[in-house]
């Protein structure tokens, strides 16, 4: 084996060795506030704190109507906090819904170690949370970008009346894979989020809004999501959208207020 080949195979795994431990710092992106920071917005909300266990606070913003049709759970990307998503609530509020987001462990103000498992049981304790404020049927559950993996999974857990997948992604690690190509991935990445495998198991309808130039993460995964169970996915299009500018289109909007209406 020449020296070449050996410097390769050393760079590899130093690595993945790298990028088993430091992934986290790669995949998430959180904005932490202060517990005392104050939320300041125009339309009525409330805050929230959801105490999963010992050591562990899920801080969540509830944007609230009189008698709202419904109530929309917002689970955001990978970076930032609440209190910048909070923005995206008036394209819900706008037609009658409450929406509740929540930021994941480490995120804003909330605490707790983070992995795939620990989140998912603090978003299903918010669901059940809320459950018992309003009926399944009437919840919407909306996962953008690496939240529509949490929003999938939430969903085939439960019985929401509309799953929204905004900018998701097959599974997780076929994201990874296109950026790092050349690591063992499968063997070193601690996030799965097995979107392709919950969505198997969501019994309500869902809709995937999607930008056609999205280079993050590419339409054609979405197109495969949508061929794994056809009768209950509806595709929805932005033309010209990217990633992260899709409610920049009137289409998107008025796709939002459709489903919203149905």
């Amino acid at each position: 084996m020449s020296n070449l080949i050996i410097y390769i195979l050393i760079g590899i795994a130093a690595l993945s060795i790298a990028g088993y431990f430091l992934q986290e710092k790669f995949i998430f992106r959180p904005e932490k506030l202060p517990a005392d920071f104050a939320y300041h917005y125009d339309i009525p909300f409330k805050e929230l704190f959801f105490d999963v266990e010992p050591g562990v606070r899920i801080n969540g913003l509830h944007f609230y109507r009189p008698k709202a049709f419904g109530l929309i759970l917002y689970f955001h990307g990978n970076t930032r906090s609440i209190k910048g998503w909070a923005k995206y609530a008036q394209d819900f509020y706008r037609y009658n819904y409450d929406v509740v987001l929540v930021d994941y462990r480490g995120f804003g103000k909330s605490t707790g170690k983070r992995s795939e498992k620990e989140i998912m049981d603090d978003l299903q304790f918010v669901y059940t949370k809320l459950a018992e404020q309003y009926t399944e049927q009437h919840i919407i559950v909306y996962g953008r970008s690496i939240g529509s993996g949490f929003a999938a999974k939430l969903a085939s857990d439960n019985n929401p009346r509309y799953l929204i997948l905004d900018s998701p992604y097959y599974n997780f690690q076929k994201v990874v894979e296109r950026f790092l190509p050349i690591l063992p991935v499968r063997f070193i990445l601690r996030y799965r989020l097995r979107t392709d495998k919950w969505i198997m198991h969501v019994k309500c309808h869902t809709y995937i809004i999607h930008g056609t130039k999205d280079r993050l993460i590419p339409l054609r995964q979405s197109e495969e999501l949508q061929k794994l169970n056809p009768d209950k996915i509806t595709l929805i299009r932005i033309i010209g959208g990217r990633h992260n500018n899709l409610p920049s289109f009137p289409e998107y909007h008025n796709f939002i207020r459709d489903i919203l209406k149905y």
